[in-house]
Order: C-alpha cells, then sequence, then structure tokens
C-alpha cells in the first residue's frame, strides 16, 4: 500500500502563483457585494435598535427616554459611530454604483424595489437626520423624543407623522430583502424562516405602534406650559438662524443626492452610446437563438435584456455557479477570469476546463456558442411546484457512490436479461441499506448509485450514518453473493466513496425529465474515491473530514495521502479493505463516547 501513496510533485512557478492566489481563501471572497453586505449589516443593526427603542414607547415615555438615551451612548461612540457613518455613506455609494454598473435589471425579481427604495431612504430622511444629528453637533440642541414627537404630533401637518410612518417602513423593507437575498441559499434559512418572518413582522409594529402611544402621551402633555417650558427651550429646539441655516444645508444636501442620481442615469446612457459604438458581438444559446448585443454586457445579462431563461439562484452574483455555461470552440479567445470567478470555478473543481464559465462573470469580446449546464425551467412552472424553493439551496451533504465491479465483463458472457436481473439485485441491496441508515438513493447511473445522506440530519448524525450504511451494504451483499452462489462464477464485488461538505441542492435536467440531484466539489471527490478503490485495492475510500465529523479516533481506520484529480492539495482518505469492519469502528467510537 505505501508504494501507492501519493506523493507531493514539485510545483511549478505558475502552480506557486495559482496556490499563493488560492490559499488566503477568506480575501478572494470580498468584493464590492460583500462590502455592500457589511455595510447593510451595520444599518439594519442601527434600524433594529431604533426600532425596539421605538417600542418602548408602548410601555411609557420615561421607558422612550431611558431607551433613547442608551442608544445614543452605544451609537455616538467614537468607534461605532465611524462604523456607522462610514457604512452609511459607503452603502448609498454602492447603490449609485449599482445603479450605474447594473445593466439589466430582473424587473420580476426583488432586485428592483430593494435597490428603489435604498435610493429613496434618504430623499425622505435626510431633513430629519440633519435637524437631529446637524443641530446637536453644530449648536447642541438636545432633541430627543419629546420634541421630536411634539413636532410631528402638534406643530406639523398630518402628513409629515405619515411620512415617518413611510420612511421606516421603507427602510424596514430594504434591509429585509438585502436579508433574505443574501440568507435564501443558506442551509440553515428553511428552518428559521417562520422565526424571521415573523421578527420582520412583528418589530415594525411594535415600533409603528410605540412611534404612535408616545406621540400621543406627548400632545396629552404639551397642553402644559410647564412641560412646555422644559421641553421647548432654545437649548431644546435652537433659534430661528440655526434653524434656516440647518434648512440650507438640508437643500444643498437635496441637490446633492438628487444631481448624484441624474449623474448616474447620464452615466448609463453615455455608456450605452459608448458600447454600441465600441461594437456588438453575437451570442449563440444552446444553438438554438442568436442574438447581438454590446461589448461589456455579462452573458447572464444578455440572456435577461432578450427574456431568454438562464438558471442563477443566486441572481447573478457569483455565489452559487448554477448560471455556468460550456463556451464552444476555442476557448482562447475569451477574457480571462477575474479573481472571483477564479475563486468559485476552482471550488466547484472546474478551473481547469477553460470552456466552463460563469454566465453572471463572463464578458465576452467576441462572438461565441455556449451551452448552459443547467437547463432552465420554466420560471412560472417552477414557482408554482412545491419544490421550487429548493432549486439552488446550499446544504452540507454526505456523498457516497457505490459502484458494482464486473458488470461489463458479466453482460459478455450473460444474456442481456439475465445482466439486468443480477444489476437490479445489486441495486436494490445497496438502496435498501441507504433507506435503513437513512440516507436516500439519488441518481443511478448504469451500475452505480449516488446516495445522498444529510438531507434530515446534522452533519455529524450523517457522516456516522454513512459508515453504517457503507457496512450495511457490505452485508446485503454478502447476502446477495450467498443467493446467486450457483450462477455466479465469482461473487459480485464493489467500491465505495464517501466525502462531505457544502453542495448545492436543485433540480437539473430538461423540461419534464427533471430529477433532484446534488451538485458540488463534494459530490465530485465522492465518485473520484470511489474510482480509486479499484487501483488501491480496497472496497470503501471515505475521507479523513468525514471520519473526524462523524466522531471516530484517528486511530480507528489506516489513512492514506493522495492526490484527487481537481484539487490542488493532497487529500488524506481513510482506507477501508473491507466495509464490514466499519461497523464495529463507529460501535468502538460509541463505546468510547459512553
Amino acid at each position: 500500500m505505501q508504494s501507492l501513496m501519493a506523493t507531493r510533485a514539485r510545483p511549478d512557478k505558475k502552480q506557486n502563483a495559482a496556490a499563493r492566489a488560492q490559499r488566503p481563501a477568506w480575501l478572494r471572497r470580498i468584493g464590492v457585494r460583500q462590502v455592500r453586505m457589511f455595510c447593510g449589516l451595520v444599518m439594519f443593526t442601527y434600524l433594529l435598535s431604533h426600532f425596539l427603542n421605538h417600542a418602548l414607547g408602548n410601555i411609557s415615555p420615561a421607558a422612550l427616554q431611558a431607551g433613547v438615551l442608551l442608544h445614543l451612548e452605544i451609537w455616538q461612540f467614537l468607534p461605532v459611530a465611524i462604523l456607522f457613518y462610514g457604512s452609511v455613506t459607503a452603502h448609498a455609494g454602492l447603490g449609485l454604483w449599482a445603479l450605474y454598473q447594473r445593466r439589466q435589471f430582473r424587473w420580476k425579481t426583488l432586485e428592483p424595489p430593494q435597490l428603489l427604495l435604498g435610493l429613496s431612504v434618504p430623499l425622505m430622511i435626510y431633513s430629519h437626520v440633519i435637524v437631529m444629528r446637524l443641530g446637536n453637533v453644530l449648536y447642541d440642541q438636545d432633541r430627543l423624543y419629546p420634541q421630536v414627537l411634539y413636532n410631528y404630533f402638534v406643530v406639523a401637518p398630518p402628513y409629515r407623522a405619515w411620512l415617518m410612518v413611510a420612511v421606516m417602513l421603507i427602510a424596514w423593507t430594504h434591509g429585509c430583502i438585502g436579508l433574505y437575498v443574501w440568507l435564501r441559499i443558506k442551509p440553515a434559512f428553511r428552518r428559521t424562516m417562520p422565526w424571521l418572518l415573523a421578527a420582520a413582522v412583528l418589530i415594525p409594529t411594535l415600533a409603528l405602534l410605540g412611534f404612535y402611544q408616545g406621540g400621543r402621551e406627548v400632545a396629552r402633555e404639551a397642553a402644559s406650559p410647564q412641560w412646555q417650558a422644559e421641553n421647548l427651550a432654545p437649548a431644546n429646539l435652537g433659534t430661528p438662524e440655526q434653524q434656516q441655516t440647518l434648512d440650507a444645508i438640508g437643500d444643498g444636501f437635496l441637490m446633492f443626492y438628487l444631481g448624484l442620481i441624474a449623474l448616474a442615469l447620464i452615466a448609463r446612457a453615455v455608456r450605452a452610446i459608448a458600447e454600441r459604438r465600441g461594437g456588438m458581438v453575437s451570442l449563440t444559446y444552446d444553438g438554438q437563438r442568436s442574438i447581438r448585443v454590446p461589448k461589456g454586457l455579462t452573458v447572464l445579462e444578455a440572456t435577461q435584456r432578450h427574456n431568454i431563461p438562464h438558471a442563477s439562484a443566486c441572481g447573478g452574483r457569483a455565489r452559487c455557479s448554477t448560471c455556468r455555461i460550456r463556451v464552444l470552440g476555442d476557448p482562447a479567445v475569451l477574457p480571462p477570469p477575474s479573481p472571483r470567478e477564479a475563486f468559485v470555478l476552482a471550488s466547484i473543481g472546474t478551473g481547469d476546463d477553460p470552456s466552463i464559465r460563469l454566465a453572471c462573470q463572463l464578458k465576452p469580446d467576441h462572438d461565441i456558442s455556449f451551452v448552459p449546464v443547467f437547463p432552465p425551467r420554466n420560471v412560472a412552472a417552477a414557482r408554482k411546484a412545491a419544490r421550487a424553493a429548493r432549486v439552488g439551496e446550499e446544504r452540507y451533504l454526505v456523498s457516497m457512490f457505490v459502484d458494482m465491479r464486473g458488470s461489463t465483463k458479466l453482460a459478455e458472457s450473460r444474456l442481456p436479461f439475465d445482466t439486468v436481473f443480477i444489476v437490479n439485485r445489486f441495486l436494490g441491496a445497496v438502496s435498501r441499506s441507504v433507506i435503513a441508515c437513512g440516507g436516500q438513493p439519488n441518481q443511478f447511473v448504469g451500475d452505480g448509485v449516488l446516495a445522498l445522506f444529510g438531507l434530515a440530519e446534522a452533519p455529524r448524525d450523517a457522516c456516522r450514518n454513512a459508515i453504517r450504511a457503507a457496512a450495511a451494504i457490505a452485508a446485503a451483499i454478502d447476502e446477495l453473493n450467498s443467493f446467486l452462489g450457483h450462477d455466479l462464477p465469482e461473487p459480485i464485488r464493489f467500491g465505495i466513496g464517501i466525502h462531505s461538505g457544502e453542495v448545492v441542492v436543485g433540480e437539473i435536467g430538461y423540461r419534464d425529465n427533471m430529477v433532484f440531484t446534488a451538485l458540488g466539489d463534494s459530490v465530485n471527490v465522492a465518485s473520484r474515491l470511489q474510482d480509486m478503490t479499484k487501483t488501491i485495492g480496497c472496497e470503501t475510500l471515505l475521507s479523513d473530514e468525514l471520519r473526524a465529523t462523524a466522531g471516530l479516533s484517528e486511530q480507528a481506520l489506516p489513512t492514506l495521502e493522495l492526490e484527487i484529480r481537481g484539487r490542488t492539495e493532497p487529500m488524506l482518505v481513510c482506507v477501508v479493505e473491507h466495509s464490514g469492519n466499519l461497523a464495529s469502528a463507529l460501535d468502538d467510537s460509541e463505546l468510547a463516547l459512553a
């Protein structure tokens, strides 16, 4: 076995550069969208704090006042204030950049309303912010809830209070949409969605009720001369001259912000004219439809512009890889992948194939023909289907490939009916073992089967169940060999490869022939481990990562370092010559835990 151990080849300079580029994976993930998401989370945290403060108005004005003092103490702490105002500036700037940069909006998705709501918030809240914050910074005005609520419920016209309600709901809706877009492909989203939805409805409801109750209480108390003397002094509201200065600053901000929006729209128009003058490219979609678009558009933007269905679970954010395409012809004419695209392609094991690209990132500058890797479903039909929500979901699953050995040789010496009968008995024995151990047979390819574990269980349980299933498969095949012993010249043999990790689960296929399956690096690794059992001369290869997740000790199984095709680094795997021995390894781990 030692002679089969893979050795590390000395990498050349290009391999060293590629390895250095891939090691800081967390850094390669950072981009405009990640910065926008971080800034949005900071602002949403502030909004949540403000809403909870409003909700205290349901208790009493004193609780409302105590809450705002705590709120200000936190958010006016210098490091926190720098983080917050920096996030506000960056998020607004990135929103304007998105307005310019996004060439094609998917009007049937949440993206356009999210951008529209986000850009409208500064227009509706700027005067409130200037009076509250700049009034305090420039003139030391002490405006808190009594003064603000007095203005909205006593002095100002009624529409001002309704405007504040509208901006609260708009800001909250914008933040919730952003959170939904971020979390919807996370593994735990479906389990936590009811709780998140309840919080998304309950928190603003309590905030608005607190705002209303506080306003009613202030309007009742405002009739008292003593209350007016305590809360409406120049130290609180400022002088008319100061208010004129703040109004002038507000007018200047309004003109500046509207000018930035106009500039972004003008820049879009200028870019469109320049792109048309810069040339057009032809994109041939699946050999059936050819479209001409200006250079500079991504393939996904081009298909959306021409209403061509194209799979994209994450909405073109280079997070899911479901939009990837296979370019037909010479891939040398394609522009090189961006760091983000290269990272995603490498993570799914296709970084070595230059013809596989992400449609949301590829901006062709020559005519190309391509085929989508995942044929899209009809979107309207998918939304009506009960399983549509599972398309594009990220999950931690255990993938197991089981393959029957020698089926080709068996077919050469037997009638087709006999061969099919034996293969079906093998697949039936494997499937029953998988189901009995909590797994799900997913795909049957010839004489092999892909099984998935973890669709309804924790990662540790999924890994242990997969190991238990491998032992059960060995026992089931032994029984099958005994049953078919008089018909077989030699016993049925098999190979198993098992690996775990994050995958994308969803339905793939064409039209009515859609199947639910898993796609990802861990599935590819499990398949390759199964193939390598032939070379190693064992029945099962499972990753050491899966062994550790299952809770087996390092001494439970012999290990081997192997070069896995599609991976830059060798992988530590556990070698099991006889799969039936896995049952005793699991029993030993349970005794150790007991």
